[in-house]
């Protein structure tokens, strides 16, 4: 890896070697973060099994982020019937966190990042990862705006402050991408030793993407997924307060030389 700076203030760019080619890629690693998650945990790991990845070996990796429900333990039993990868953080940290984790422990030429709480349908790997496997892109973003054919609804507030992050991330980071904020991030494993990540919760979003966006000659592409949304009431735990946080991310992953 070759980094370069000039002067203070200018963009350091990150080249990088790409080690995968199409004929090399066996396996797809699916990272699934879990906190307090016991009531759909199963389910998800249930599609996330069927799921079609094109042929690929798959492995999934759970991270338990020291939940307070049983969703460890339900884990720990489900792990001999799916053939899952299953590791527990001591102390719960935050979604970055447990992320890291399960790329640490990732095998996988592959990843795909999954949440556990059925927002996201997996039944879309094949999607998201015919780019990377058959045309050559570095990441896939599965975007929740680039809408094809019928669609659930969504909120308004929680759509505009999508829209609005990842505005001032593209202004930042000079893409185009319609929907940052997705969890549906699929990429070579190797990308990742051109930066280290340090967000432990919802600001990942930003930070993988405003790094992601500094190595010279990445192909990224975007593809239209469903998003079935639920409530704070049904468990959603993102703030607004990761929404300011998201904001400083932005602008701190940014312009940071390192």
């Amino acid at each position: 890896m070759l980094i370069s700076s000039g002067n203070s203030g200018s963009v350091y760019v990150i080249y990088h070697k790409l080690s995968i080619i199409n004929g090399m890629i066996n396996k797809v690693s699916i990272v699934i973060p879990v906190y307090n998650e016991e009531n759909t945990v199963e389910k998800i790991i249930s599609k996330v099994r069927g799921a079609d990845v094109l042929g690929l070996e798959k492995e999934i990796v759970c991270v338990n982020d020291c939940s307070t429900d049983s969703s460890k333990e339900v884990l720990e039993t489900l792990a001999p019937k799916y053939d899952l990868s299953v590791y527990s953080q001591e102390v719960n940290k935050g979604k970055g966190a447990a992320i890291r984790r399960g790329f640490k422990e990732a095998k996988g030429e592959i990843i795909i990042i999954q949440d556990a709480d059925l927002e996201y349908n997996p039944d879309e790997y094949k999607l998201l990862l015919k780019p990377i496997v058959e045309d050559g892109m570095d990441v896939v973003y599965g975007s929740r705006f680039l809408l094809a054919g019928p669609h659930k609804v969504l909120h308004f507030w929680h759509s505009l402050g999508n829209k609005f992050l990842t505005l001032l991330s593209n202004m930042f980071t000079n893409l185009s991408l319609t929907d940052m904020e997705t969890c549906y991030k699929v990429f070579k494993k190797d990308l990742l030793g051109n930066f280290d990540l340090h967000e432990n919760r919802f600001g990942f979003e930003p930070e993988f993407t405003a790094k992601l966006a500094k190595i010279k000659g990445i192909k990224i592409f975007e593809i239209p997924i469903s998003y079935n949304h639920r409530s704070y009431e049904e468990g959603k735990k993102i703030n607004w307060k990761d929404g300011v946080r998201a904001i400083y991310c932005i602008v701190k992953y940014s312009i940071i030389r390192k």
